[in-house]
């Protein structure tokens, strides 16, 4: 008698038809996420008269240069100013926010105080909450302290992130061993210290995907400068673009400039995600591995 041994790994190899099943899903989902960025490549690379001709696809008629100095020249510079203004909310806002939010985090984790799981219910409570549902009680706390129509009225409340903080307590408590704080804290040292010089670097990678996580939000947040704010100075590049648009239907030239922005608004994402994808993607492994 002879016996047929198979290895595991052949035995758990999927076959053809699974192989092509999840290659067809795959190329489906790159498709749906490309073509609309390919959309948008064209479409800044036109101008108005082809922007809405027949010959969309063709490599005729190529006006990106001049759509991006149109641009810049659009309202006395306004597209520069709206850029700067996003630049200062998403990143200064998004690096703080991710610092408060992993030291949150980390106090839920290595800290015991009273009602510590109850305070921590209402923070994953909050994570369920929309933030349009906030908008409004936001707006009046702002108007009672005079921050309307300022730069604070938008960038103080994204400082706050509950979903960061849940993150931060799960980033500490798999980067971050009990035994080296404590032994940080026999050789002497405080726990401001003990945090700054141990456990922050150690907490690395979960403060950078915390941070592109809240760099995104704040990036693409609409609703709350929207309420926020009335003076054009202020706006970021999403709430400028919104205006342009509407203005579009009764002033036609604005189309182009605002395709052409919205192309070069979404290029600080996606350096964002390429230049930190490393530390992002060891951030997402943290407490998988013992």
């Amino acid at each position: 008698m002879s016996a047929t041994s198979h290895s595991p790994t052949a035995a758990r190899r999927p076959g053809l038809l699974g192989r092509t099943a999840v290659n067809t899903v795959v190329g489906i989902a790159v498709l749906y996420t490309l073509l609309p960025v390919l959309w948008l490549l064209l479409a800044a690379s036109k101008n108005r008269d082809a922007l809405f001709g027949s010959d969309f696809f063709s490599l005729a008629d190529f006006s990106l240069v001049r759509n991006l100095r149109d641009l810049f020249a659009m309202d006395g510079g306004l597209y520069s100013r709206w850029y700067m203004n996003s630049l200062l909310y998403a990143v200064v806002g998004a690096a703080l926010s991710a610092l408060i939010s992993v030291a949150c985090g980390y106090a839920f984790d290595k800290y015991r105080f009273r009602h510590k799981e109850k305070v921590f219910g209402l923070v994953l409570a909050a994570v369920m909450v929309p933030q349009t549902v906030l908008a409004l009680p936001l707006y009046l706390m702002a108007s009672s302290a005079g921050l309307v129509n300022t730069f604070w009225a938008v960038f103080i409340p994204v400082l706050f992130n509950p979903f960061g903080v849940y993150l931060g307590r799960i980033f500490s408590q798999g980067y971050v061993p009990d035994e080296v704080v404590e032994a940080a804290r026999v050789d002497g040292a405080g726990e401001l210290t003990t945090y700054l010089r141990v456990s922050l670097r150690m907490l690395g990678p979960g403060l950078v995907t915390v941070f592109l996580f809240q760099l995104t939000a704040i990036w693409n947040n609409f609703f709350l400068p929207m309420v926020m704010l009335s003076d054009q100075q202020l706006y970021p590049v999403s709430l400028g673009l919104y205006q342009w648009n509407s203005a579009a239907t009764t002033s036609p030239e604005y189309y182009p400039v605002v395709i052409t922005g919205s192309l070069l608004a979404v290029l600080p994402l996606i350096l964002a995600f390429i230049l930190l994808q490393r530390f992002w993607k060891s951030g997402l492994t943290a407490g998988a591995v013992k």
